[in-house]
């Protein structure tokens, strides 16, 4: 399945230590790089939090912010009448031996009326992050996969006018070439002519056609892009099986995750590839026609690659 690397997952998980929030960010990187922002009670989640993901994605830079909220009972019983009476009973005490002890704020009274609580241990924190998580990645791994249908598609028309360039040009090579070699054989006739005004007594008609043939079919060879053609339309049928999004069973079987999950360097790689033909194809450019081919194609390929750098 194409998928692209950037998407947004959010979860949640209500447990007995309070309710944890997993938001997970991805957007391009040619490696994959986590990055962590989240409370300390909350750091020994962070490196399962790294397996997990690793198992689930390949390239991309993740950010992973972690957040928690304490239950509301927990906070009610904290504000309870006798855990600030005791309160109360401290600061008297205190006062007795350092009269000008302020009174604490709101927050502090929260705080030191949970002081006799037992705090949330660690692991407890990591559980929860644990299972906030999944739903996270889940909805990421459903919005990368969206995002990358909806660029394979965009691709597979840029790939369609790129197919019908190569068509067109392979549809006016006979008549290019055919014009080419007449305008060569002209010119080599008149530059003769001028350097010959007197004829070609030292050279006989059948010599002289034979070598105008040759210089001709010479200059057909190097203004031939057939071979450039052949190898672009080749590169086109491997980016449709590249974005198709399915194959063969057995190829599936017998293809490493490595393979399966790099379709973005892959993608890389062959536009390269075209990008290399199309370059060739505007050097060989015989005439205005092939030029602009050459410069659409080398546009449509661009536009490709640019798209490609998105996916995973």
């Amino acid at each position: 399945m194409i998928a692209s690397m950037t998407a947004f997952g959010q979860g949640k998980f209500a447990a007995s230590c309070g309710i944890v929030s997993v938001e997970i960010k991805a957007v391009n990187s040619r490696y994959l790089d986590v990055l962590f922002r989240m409370p300390d009670e909350m750091r020994l989640a962070e490196q399962p939090i790294r397996e997990r993901l690793a198992k689930g994605l390949t390239r991309g830079k993740i950010e992973v912010r972690l957040s928690y909220a304490r239950p509301v009972v927990e906070t009610e019983q904290q504000l309870s009448e006798a855990a600030m009476q005791r309160l109360a009973t401290q600061l008297a005490h205190i006062r007795t031996i350092l009269p000008d002890t302020e009174s604490p704020r709101f927050n502090e009274i929260i705080n030191l009326a949970g002081g006799q609580q037992t705090q949330t241990e660690p692991e407890e924190w990591a559980q929860a992050c644990m299972a906030a998580l999944e739903p996270a990645l889940a909805q990421l791994l459903e919005g990368r996969q969206r995002e990358g249908a909806r660029l394979a598609l965009a691709m597979l028309e840029t790939a369609k006018q790129v197919s019908a360039i190569v068509s067109e040009v392979e549809t006016l090579m006979p008549v290019l070439l055919a014009t080419q070699r007449d305008k060569l054989a002209q010119k080599l006739k008149d530059t003769l002519h001028n350097a010959f005004q007197n004829g070609f007594t030292h050279i006989s008609g059948a010599e002289l056609s034979e070598r105008i043939a040759s210089e001709s079919s010479l200059f057909a060879l190097r203004i031939d892009v057939a071979e450039e053609l052949a190898r672009l339309k080749s590169h086109l049928t491997e980016l449709e099986y590249l974005l198709s999004g399915h194959s063969d069973t057995k190829a599936k079987q017998k293809a490493s995750s490595a393979q399966v999950a790099s379709v973005g360097k892959r993608l890389d790689f062959l536009f390269q590839e075209m990008n290399r033909e199309a370059n060739t194809l505007g050097s060989k450019a015989g005439s205005l026609e092939m030029t602009r081919a050459a410069m659409d194609l080398k546009l449509l390929i661009e536009q490709m690659r640019e798209q490609a750098m998105n996916l995973e």
